[in-house]
């Protein structure tokens, strides 16, 4: 099994290109196509070895999901060629993500744990043991960091910077309870919960899209509906559907993505092990098989769906 680490193409018409965390994304002026590659990141550092399979799993997970909910928000996609490759509009990205939580878990737990009972200025209430079902889904937004870390920060602070115009942050709070609300149905029939989940959005001639990937197990964390009720009563950890095994691993072996520290050896087997959790997660959220592929040929398949995709999807230099 070979994995994507990296593609380095040139199109004709290409007006541009830039390499993120785990994508590589080809400009066609007001179009995009975007490579899904093997490459995985945790603790905000890419991790040294590729793991095969990773990159079209996560696309064609969001794929399934940008297809659900097309009619419920406008999204980027135009076409989705190859399993690794998604082709949509350019958009100028709004400098926030909204995080949408509908339990207190993760990150809201910690913070919740250490005393605070306000989250991106949105108040919790009293007594929250965690994974508890918060009373309503809330929205705790945070920045989009290039270098470190993404922060936290609250609706007041957006429009006080003026990041987001009101009128703007409006019509993405109505999109992200939209979004979550149908990602929740669409986990439930899976025998999920989902948790919590990001969404970003940019925009394009004015119009506001969805862009990015949504409801994967790297964008979101879902936990198993069965047993779900037994295991709060019990103060039991939920049983969890996510990343989340792959930063375990990581700190179990001593990293957190401090300084000074050294990311474990990524055996064979380890990476054969992640390889084997995302092909799993894939048949968890869709339901259906993940379909064997010729691993000997990935890179000349994408490069290949791209170059058909600037003939029929009719990709311009704007």
């Amino acid at each position: 099994m070979q994995a994507i680490k990296e593609t380095n193409f040139k199109f004709p018409g290409q007006t541009g290109f830039y390499r993120g965390k785990v994508r590589d994304v080809y400009y066609f002026g007001n179009t995009m196509a975007m490579v899904a590659t093997d490459r995985i990141s945790a603790f905000d550092v890419i991790l040294p070895k590729a793991i095969p399979d990773k990159g079209r799993v996560l696309n064609q997970i969001a794929a399934v999901n940008l297809n659900a909910t097309k009619e419920l928000v406008p999204n980027w996609v135009l076409a989705t060629p190859d399993p690794n490759v998604t082709i949509g509009i350019r958009c100028e990205t709004f400098p926030v993500e909204m995080v949408v939580r509908g339990y207190l878990a993760g990150h809201a737990w910690r913070e919740y744990k250490s005393g605070k009972r306000s989250l991106c200025g949105v108040p919790l209430p009293e007594g929250l043991k965690e994974n508890d079902k918060l009373p309503q889904p809330i929205i705790t937004p945070t920045t989009k960091a290039h270098v470190g870390h993404d922060e936290d920060i609250s609706k007041d602070e957006i429009l006080k910077r003026g990041l987001i115009s009101p009128l703007e942050y409006q019509k993405l709070e109505a999109y992200t309870f939209t979004l979550y609300k149908k990602g929740t149905e669409l986990a439930a029939k899976r025998g999920l919960i989902l948790v919590d989940t990001k969404y970003e959005f940019g925009k394009n001639d004015g119009k506001i899209y969805l862009i990015d990937e949504v409801h994967t197990p790297d964008s979101s964390r879902y936990f198993y509906s069965e047993g779900y009720e037994s295991r709060q009563e019990a103060g039991e950890p939920q049983k969890q559907l996510s990343k989340e095994f792959v930063r375990q691993w990581l700190i179990e072996n001593g990293f957190q993505g401090k300084e000074d520290q050294k990311v474990p050896e990524m055996t064979d087997e380890i990476v054969q092990s992640i390889s084997i959790r995302y092909q799993e997660l894939y048949e968890q959220v869709t339901g259906q098989k993940l379909a064997p592929i010729a691993y000997d040929s990935l890179l000349s398949r994408i490069e290949n769906s791209i170059l058909n995709s600037i003939k029929t999807v009719n990709l311009e230099h704007k």
